[in-house]
């Protein structure tokens, strides 16, 4: 089988295309087409190189749709944190304020409204956003650390 470098310089103008195409967005592409290159680094030992670049062009399609249903999930929680008002501060919570924070992604806003503001659990709040436990425990703490950043920037 050839080596990982020419695969890659041989298929990557296809699989970033193909990407492109995809989700419309260059920026998206290009970390899209690094993960299927990813992904036949970590599998090159089982890959003929028969199947290239069809392969490469599956994976593309697949993290394309996993964008997609992020994207799909991001906006329905959004929509959701518009329409629902937040109630008073609980004690021991934090200020509403920090959601205003340009780096937090609608999903992490949800999170955090509902695990903060609400005071649900990690399994609530995975069975209301339609999220695994450890999807919304990984949302919170990524969310807690841009929080972190945003406020040791703000000082």
């Amino acid at each position: 089988m050839s080596t990982f470098e020419e695969l890659y310089r041989l298929h990557m103008p296809v699989v970033l295309r193909a990407a492109w195409r995809a989700v419309g967005r260059r920026d998206v592409a290009e970390e899209i087409a690094a993960d299927a290159f990813l992904a036949l680094h970590r599998q090159l030992d089982r890959i003929d190189a028969g199947q290239l670049p069809a392969w490469l062009i599956t994976v593309v399609r697949n993290k394309a749709t996993d964008h997609w249903r992020r994207q799909q999930v991001e906006q329905r929680h959004a929509d959701g944190l518009v329409t629902s008002p937040m109630r008073g501060r609980p004690e021991g919570g934090f200020a509403p304020e920090l959601l205003d924070a340009p780096s937090l992604k609608p999903v992490h806003r949800a999170c955090l409204v509902l695990r903060y503001v609400h005071g649900m659990s990690r399994a609530e709040i995975g069975t209301r956003l339609g999220l695994s436990d450890t999807q919304v425990r990984g949302h919170l703490q990524y969310a807690l650390t841009l929080l972190r950043k945003e406020l040791g920037t703000a000082r």
